[in-house]
């Protein structure tokens, strides 16, 4: 069982910054792909960001491209979400997610379905 809290989020002027953490329980976390999803009211959760195992890889959505970076810290058992220039369309629930299957030769999904564990969400509201 894993267990995944997210801290972070708040309200934030455009062209502001703030960073995601999300902290994991349970054993192997080295072994996780770990993503950030958003969703607003009335659609579907979307990806946002992914980190493989280790920290090798990370893959980000054409949306947030250049404006994010996620990393991770395996003695810690953190995943972090640094947003910048931050817009108004960036207003969401921001959730963390584990994936503890993937093999290192997988590339981790942008599939929320893929991903087994939730954390409870942290929410960002970029005002104009």
């Amino acid at each position: 069982q894993v267990r995944l809290v997210e801290s972070g989020g708040g309200l934030v002027q455009t062209g502001g910054s703030l960073r995601l953490s999300c902290v994991a329980s349970g054993p192997s976390f080295n072994r996780y792909a770990m993503a950030w999803f958003r969703q607003v009211p009335g659609k579907e959760r979307e990806f946002v960001a992914a980190i493989h195992r280790g920290g090798r890889d990370t893959y980000y959505a054409d949306s947030v491209r250049g404006r994010v970076a996620i990393t991770r810290s395996d003695p810690k058992k953190e995943v972090y979400l640094e947003m910048n220039n931050l817009k108004p369309e960036d207003t969401a629930v921001y959730y963390c997610a584990a994936d503890t299957s993937i093999i290192l030769s997988s590339t981790p999904s942008t599939n929320s379905g893929s991903y087994e564990y939730w954390g409870q969400g942290t929410q960002i509201t970029v005002s104009a």
